[in-house]
């Protein structure tokens, strides 16, 4: 398997997981200009941002430091264009989650960062 069939084999593990948990996707592979989205879905009130990362071993960190202040940025600038383009105004409550895969490990990180508007830069 190349690393785009893991990626793809990972984020359906990735969605079934999160709807026996009781999220309800919506959409898959979001893509736009401004970037990409794994998974959007609605869950506990909230319209949910969801990314998946994958690492097998350790080696080249855990997947949850893959997630950093650069591809937040980057999840939350592509949130803002699919609420846009779904009519979602902003008084829509999101989260944005990270479901990180470490080798079968699997932890769901709820609320993993904040909105980060568009113009901030950190």
């Amino acid at each position: 398997m190349n690393t785009r069939e893991i990626g793809s084999a990972k984020e359906a593990v990735a969605a079934e997981y999160l709807t026996a948990r009781g999220l309800r996707v919506a959409e898959q592979n979001f893509r736009c200009r401004q970037g990409e989205i794994d998974i959007v879905g609605h869950h506990e009130g909230y319209l949910v941002f969801v990314e998946v990362k994958y690492r097998g071993s350790g080696s080249r960190g855990t997947a949850l430091e893959a997630v950093g202040g650069r591809k937040q940025r980057r999840i939350c600038r592509t949130a803002d264009y699919y609420r846009y383009l779904h009519h979602l105004g902003d008084n829509t409550p999101v989260r944005y989650d990270v479901l990180a895969i470490q080798g079968e490990d699997i932890r769901w990180i709820q609320n993993a960062f904040p909105h980060i508007a568009a113009g901030n830069r950190y």
